[in-house]
């Protein structure tokens, strides 16, 4: 089978519905690691080791109910046991209401969309280096 990336359709009043990965806000003394552990398990149910960063990003832009600003952001790779559910655990009232779904993305499917329907527009690329790497391996 292969690899899939699980993205949330956001749709917010800041631009047309999107496709992004998992994410929130870092708590005061929290590290990048840790938010994205506690983040994993609040958006999906899912507890699981966070590994390595695979990019980083530096962004002015606003989200839902918030003003631009600046987002540094980092995105991990994350193994997700097979079978496992995805189910909403712990979301904030704003994600309750800009998150209308999730679906696991194969790079064929993601392929064949407008770039534009992914927050970054990357999103694709990044699957498909994380493929290679891992056939590498």
């Amino acid at each position: 089978m292969p690899l899939q990336l699980l993205l949330f359709l956001y749709k917010d009043e800041h631009q047309s519905p999107f496709w992004a990965t998992v994410g929130g806000e870092l708590k005061p003394g929290e590290s990048y690691k840790d938010a994205a552990t506690r983040e994993l398990y609040e958006e999906t149910g899912l507890r699981q080791e966070v590994g390595e960063v695979l990019r980083d990003r530096d962004e002015v832009y606003a989200v839902a109910r918030s003003a631009p600003a600046r987002w540094l952001e980092k995105y991990y790779l994350v193994e997700w046991p097979s079978g496992t559910n995805v189910f909403a655990a712990q979301w904030t009232d704003e994600e309750k209401s800009t998150i209308q779904q999730w679906k696991w993305w194969p790079l064929d499917e993601m392929r064949k969309e407008e770039a534009s329907r992914f927050k970054p527009e990357w999103l694709p690329d990044l699957l498909h280096s994380v493929q290679r790497k891992m056939r590498v391996k």
